[in-house]
């Protein structure tokens, strides 16, 4: 189960960065549009392989760390709603001028976006939480989602703030996986021996040891 939780991190890591350059070709889309463009009809498509690609390395990341890790069932359901909801949002963002209903520069739905992202940020902190280094990577995190909502106040689109959930899951899921090699946090997988500590009585030992000298 070690080798599944390693490579769901590294996949949840590849995935989020994906989400990264798919923002970036969305913002490069909506700069150069140009109705009928072949270029413009060539970056379409790639923005969708990299959705693809991304949400297929997120997804089975996200089946990975479900299969692997024990119990936190907050945050293996948060992570399955979020990776949803960002895929949801990636199509209508990128399809926002075909769809009358969707407004990209809505604040409410940046606030929504970021709250609900940053709920699931951090239910991360379930993996480990009395760790204080972990504590300051998902407050880091949560911080870099918040930020996502000054792109809507200054007048940039939702992207921005897709953008930066995926610049803060990549940092997270890599902070992770450099934690555990520093075994600076230890995750419960299933089928990982349980530790169990041993407690001595002193009251007992101390009147069995008065009994034998008298």
């Amino acid at each position: 189960m070690r080798e599944r939780l390693s490579l769901g991190l590294l996949l949840g890591q590849v995935g989020n960065g994906l989400f990264i350059i798919f923002t970036v070709i969305v913002y490069i889309y909506y700069f150069a549009y140009e109705p009928g463009s072949v270029v413009i009809k060539g970056m379409e498509i790639t923005a969708y392989i990299v959705e693809i690609c991304g949400f297929a390395s997120l997804a089975y990341a996200d089946f990975l760390l479900i299969e692997a890790v024990r119990m936190r069932k907050t945050m293996k359901a948060g992570f399955t709603f979020y990776i949803i909801m960002e895929v949801v949002m990636m199509i209508m963002e990128l399809n926002s001028y075909r769809l009358e209903f969707y407004e990209p520069y809505s604040l409410a739905l940046a606030i929504i976006h970021s709250i609900v992202s940053a709920a699931v940020c951090f239910s991360f902190l379930q993996l480990d939480p009395d760790k204080k280094p972990y504590e300051i990577i998902i407050t880091i995190c949560v911080g870099i989602i918040f930020g996502g909502m000054l792109g809507n106040i200054i007048g940039i689109r939702i992207y921005f703030s897709i953008c930066m959930n995926a610049i803060a899951f990549t940092v997270l899921f890599g902070a992770i996986r450099f934690m555990l090699r520093r075994e600076t946090i230890e995750i419960d997988c299933h089928g990982d021996r349980a530790r169990v500590a041993e407690y001595k009585s002193s009251f007992f030992d101390d009147k069995d040891e008065k009994n034998e000298n008298d």
